[in-house]
């Protein structure tokens, strides 16, 4: 579905949790329309953000462990992690321009 790299519930902790750098993850499904939107959005802010916010994906439906877990409930939802801690949860599809706007805070700005 992406060109961006996948986490698994078996990677999820080092990939994610155990990163210097800010996560910010895309919990998605294969039968998933708005993912399907927000797939394309993220892989612009990937290159425009280069190494300042590393963005993943993650088939909910193959990571079952994990989407609890972080308790997805529902599909697209995107979670950012510093620190190995959540700092925010979006649930749905979003405009670019808003996405931009809710991420912002997390990347740092450059020198």
């Amino acid at each position: 579905m992406s060109t961006l790299p996948s986490v698994t519930d078996a990677t999820f902790a080092q990939e994610v949790l155990a990163s210097e750098t800010p996560v910010l993850v895309e919990y998605w499904a294969e039968w998933c329309g708005p993912c399907r939107q927000v797939s394309p959005v993220l892989e612009e802010l990937a290159v425009e953000y280069g190494d300042r916010m590393r963005i993943v994906t993650m088939n909910s439906d193959e990571n079952v462990l994990t989407a609890a877990a972080q308790r997805v409930m529902a599909v697209p939802t995107i979670q950012v992690f510093q620190r190995g801690e959540l700092v925010a949860s979006i649930v749905g599809a979003k405009p670019k321009r808003l996405l931009s706007a809710e991420l912002a805070r997390f990347v740092e700005a450059d020198s």
